[in-house]
């Protein structure tokens, strides 16, 4: 008896497990943060773990799971807080008055690692909606959503559901769906969501643009750095309100505020769709690298349109599974 109870407990726990990358990714664009998406995924498992021997297969496992993981992000957005890029909070602020003023945590959306959120599917084109998905400026865009309508615009359009599924699962009507979805569209179509063109996998040049762009930034060469950026680039850096727009103030800042900066190393990494890097800084302390920011890199037209730097270094590179620390050479 206790070996067919094992057995059925870990056969429970396979099948949940199963969903969970697809559910980290729905949560993530619900609500706009990796670890409140990881706190809700593990909610929905254990709220679906007790409840089990409830579930009578009416419904699919998969939208059972869905409709917990709602209900759980549902509650958790009831606070009424909703994140955002520095962009979307002031103007681009110029070198001159480039001032660093931390804003809490939960202010800003957060880099997520490509691993985490997206499945693996076999049809490109189902992975490149996937991809496209997760990206800052969209998950930016999905924040403007009143919670019901950013739940029934990523179920209708970025997972497929049928209207009559998603209306089951919200215990609503299919015209109630269909309204909130236009609604959700209208909104969208206000908000900046201008998507970089960087494929996955990178083509050849837009490989060629990432390798020279490290070698700028690695050698801290701001002219080879200034050849490699659009006129209208912009520079993020959470948790700092501060932003930057145009090669002239990003390079300058870099010159002057972030010239602690200079000497640093990349390693590549894969974030919110996008190519990313972790950015490691001389070690003050002794020999090699230490964490410094993770970096979210936006391409379009043949140049690198933004540099979304992500410094809370404590979270993020356990997060990423990165190393604490480089050696020298």
């Amino acid at each position: 008896m206790g070996e067919q109870a094992a057995a059925t407990t870990a056969g429970i726990d396979s099948r949940l497990e199963g969903h969970r990358v697809e559910l980290t990714g729905y949560c993530y664009r619900m609500l706009g943060s990796a670890f409140e998406a990881e706190d809700a995924v593990q909610d929905t498992m254990v709220r679906a773990w007790r409840n089990f021997d409830s579930f009578e297969g009416r419904s699919s496992l998969r939208s059972w799971l869905y409709r917990i993981a709602t209900n759980v992000c549902l509650d958790m957005l009831k606070a009424g807080n909703k994140r955002a890029r520095p962009v979307d909070l002031t103007g681009p602020t110029p070198l001159a008055q480039a001032a660093l003023n931390p804003l809490p945590e939960n202010t800003w959306l957060e880099p997520v690692p490509d691993g985490r959120v997206l499945p693996s599917v076999a049809d490109p084109a189902e992975a490149a909606v996937a991809r496209e998905s997760v990206r800052l400026a969209f998950v930016a865009a999905l924040q403007h959503l009143p919670p019901k309508q950013r739940a029934v615009l990523i179920l209708r359009e970025v997972l497929a559901w049928k209207a009559s599924e998603v209306a089951q699962l919200l215990d609503t009507t299919v015209a109630s769906v269909n309204s909130a979805l236009q609604r959700a569209r209208a909104t969208l179509a206000d908000t900046d969501r201008s998507a970089p063109e960087s494929a996955n996998p990178l083509d050849e040049e837009q490989r060629k643009l990432l390798d020279r762009y490290v070698a700028a930034f690695e050698g801290y060469d701001m002219a080879a750095l200034t050849a490699l950026l659009h006129e209208d680039a912009v520079m993020t850096m959470p948790p700092f309100d501060l932003w930057l727009q145009g090669h002239a103030d990003i390079t300058g800042f870099m010159l002057s505020i972030g010239a602690g900066c200079a000497g640093s190393r990349l390693v590549a990494t894969e974030a919110n769709g996008s190519p990313a890097f972790a950015h490691y800084k001389p070690n003050p302390d002794g020999p090699g690298f230490v964490p410094w920011a993770v970096q979210v890199i936006d391409v379009s037209g043949g140049a690198i349109t933004g540099m979304h730097c992500f410094l809370d270094t404590p979270r993020w590179f356990p997060l990423f599974g990165l190393p604490n620390h480089l050696d020298a050479g």
